[in-house]
């Protein structure tokens, strides 16, 4: 029985509004970072604009300590990444493939300090490295973030190992590898896609970061430990805010995480097909 015309265009129309919905904020960010001062403040919306400038970019690029903020942010998110991975691994594989008492509660408790709002134990978090002589370092700042994105990256990776049959571990340890040789070289490779998924996910989660950032590094200067998202609030002047340089900022913020997605997006399709495939 087909169905009527509204019936099968109006799912359509929903996505094309939702789409418009959410992509229309990055449209106007970025072209606002390309428009004139003029075309910025003018009281009539200027949606296309005519001419353009790359003065925004340069003003966002030669702020004081850009480069080095680059780096503070690179540094915190891509340790706690992969740091995450690391532990997430070991405790999936736990999870999944021994049994132990007190398994299912361990898996309600991640289940738990996954829902918990990392926001409210921002005090809780600067005490204790207060206490520890850890402020204004990366240090705190990798190990929170660490823990911000390791208990949806265990509950992430657990369905992924618990979906890899058991007997092709069994079946490489029969043929002379040992468990850590059979993990590397057959479940490490089919835990590609989920490995993929939690690690972008984890890369935005700690890149756009900004209250604990905001209480644990406040000192500036030379050697600062601050990083991006705090440095994004710095485009102010006499007038107000610098929006035409802002949105330079925030287009450069973005960057890193587009192209993370989109070669991530690739790889964990192709883990997928390569992964049906019957060999």
């Amino acid at each position: 029985m087909k169905r009527s015309l509204f019936g099968r265009s109006w799912p359509n129309v929903v996505a094309v509004v939702l789409f418009v919905f959410f992509a229309f904020p990055v449209y106007w960010m970025v072209t606002t970072a390309f428009k004139q001062n003029t075309d910025i403040v003018s009281k009539t919306p200027v949606f296309l604009p005519l001419s353009g400038t790359l003065d925004h970019f340069t003003r966002a690029t030669g702020a004081a300590q850009f480069w080095e903020m680059v780096g503070n942010s690179f540094m915190a998110t891509v340790g706690a990444v992969l740091a995450a991975l690391v532990i997430a691994m070991l405790a999936s594989f736990a999870i999944a493939r021994m049994k132990f008492r007190g398994r299912k509660a361990f898996v309600l408790v991640i289940m738990m300090v996954q829902m918990a709002p990392w926001e409210v134990m921002t005090i809780s978090v600067y005490m204790i490295a207060r206490d520890q002589s850890m402020l204004n370092s990366l240090v705190p700042l990798l190990l929170f973030y660490m823990m911000m994105v390791l208990p949806f990256t265990i509950w992430t990776l657990r369905g992924f190992m618990a979906a890899v049959p058991k007997e092709l571990e069994e079946s490489a340890m029969v043929d002379g590898c040992t468990r850590t040789q059979a993990f590397v070289r057959v479940v490490l490779p089919l835990l590609a896609p989920g490995l993929m998924a939690t690690s972008l996910f984890g890369f935005i989660t700690a890149w756009n970061e900004l209250p604990l950032v905001l209480i644990l590094n406040k000192a500036t200067g030379p050697g600062t430990a601050q990083t991006l998202p705090l440095w994004l609030t710095s485009f102010q002047t006499t007038f107000g805010d610098d929006w035409g340089a802002t949105m330079a900022a925030s287009t450069l913020f973005a960057i890193p995480v587009l192209i993370l997605f989109f070669v991530l997006q690739r790889k964990a399709v192709g883990g997928l097909t390569a992964g049906a495939v019957k060999g």
